[in-house]
């Protein structure tokens, strides 16, 4: 893998820029003199220029390129923007400030998006819906037809969405391994680290004592999923965490699963109520029952975009560790979903 390059003199400079690289998990060469910098010059993905280097490098007359920036830990100096202009600099980052930001550079840098995958959310519109394995189905799904796909589980109370895969036994990290984390996550590190089903990466519970997903480490999972994959489909719980908002607020498009009897249509308006808060774009998916669609559609104000058939023997299936069944209304729903993106 080719690694960004920085350029300085500077010790206290580099000491933050290599603390900075280590948090986007990236090594960086150093070119401590501007004639050294020109060997890695047209090959690093990206290089950072010191502003105590910047006129030494101006007066090499590098040959112009991309992805070029200018650090400084001097601020409001009138000569900082010549100096990036002199390089060929596309910004200035001055530290600490802009520290943040540089370290989404180092990691781009490493690890380029590869995917600009779509988010879809599933919930149930009360308990017991089948949210989870229509969850689990459309994932399935569109890994075996070539999708590179991440699941994602978002309930801690929901057991896992791993069983319903029956993989509940395969290694690698689940939740409780991740939720520490913040900023930038690599997508090929958490692919490494998750358990897969050949082009789909899960992300579940153990069987521990649920904990609380914070925004911070939703937010890094679903970015590095949306980088690495074509597709990212969530299981969100009932209750509108703060991981769960952070989730709808990116989402392409949820599916509420609504049982078609009065107590889940009732059900299913008060959570649409607060999934709205969060998201524009919600479609009803309906499982059968006494309630006709047309009904469903009309009660909740929102299309339906497909029913739910029912299948006999299904709990019996996955408490035997079957793997879910590959509706065929799951390919409907995401070339419906994915047309629309």
């Amino acid at each position: 893998m080719r690694r960004p390059l920085a350029v300085t003199a500077d010790q206290e400079l580099l000491d933050d820029l290599l603390r900075i690289a280590a948090a986007a998990g990236v090594e960086l060469d150093v070119a401590h003199d501007a004639r050294h910098a020109r060997r890695g010059w047209a090959a690093a993905p990206l290089i950072v220029v010191g502003d105590d280097l910047a006129d030494d490098v101006a007066r090499l007359s590098p040959p112009p390129r991309p992805d070029v920036v200018l650090v400084t830990l001097t601020g409001e100096d009138p000569t900082t923007w010549r100096r990036c202009v002199a390089v060929g600099a596309r910004a200035v980052l001055e530290l600490p400030e802009s520290e943040r930001l540089l370290v989404d550079e180092f990691a781009e840098a490493a690890e380029p998006s590869t995917r600009s995958g779509q988010i879809i959310c599933v919930v149930g519109g009360r308990g017991g819906a089948g949210a989870t394995v229509l969850a689990a189905s459309l994932a399935l799904g569109a890994a075996r037809s070539g999708m590179r796909t991440m699941l994602i589980d978002a309930d801690p109370l929901g057991g896992g969405i791993d069983v319903v895969l029956a993989s509940e036994h395969d290694t690698g990290a689940r939740w409780p391994d991740i939720v520490g984390r913040e900023g930038r996550v690599s997508f090929s590190a958490l692919q490494r680290a998750l358990p897969s089903i050949g082009e789909l990466t899960v992300l579940s519970w153990d069987r521990g004592e649920p904990q609380h997903i914070p925004q911070v480490a939703m937010r890094a999972v679903l970015e590095a999923a949306r980088r690495g994959c074509d597709l990212v489909v969530v299981d969100l719980p009932r209750h509108i965490t703060e991981a769960a908002a952070e989730t709808l607020s990116r989402a392409t498009a949820t599916l509420l699963v609504v049982p078609s009897d009065v107590r889940g249509v009732l059900a299913s308006a008060q959570l649409l109520a607060a999934l709205r808060r969060h998201t524009a774009d919600v479609r009803i998916v309906r499982r059968p029952g006494t309630v006709t669609a047309d009904v469903v559609a009309t009660s909740l104000g929102a299309p339906c975009l497909a029913t739910i058939p029912q299948r006999r023997g299904l709990t019996e299936a996955l408490d035997r560790g079957d793997p879910p069944p590959i509706l065929r209304v799951c390919s409907t729903l995401l070339h419906a979903l994915l047309q629309a993106a």
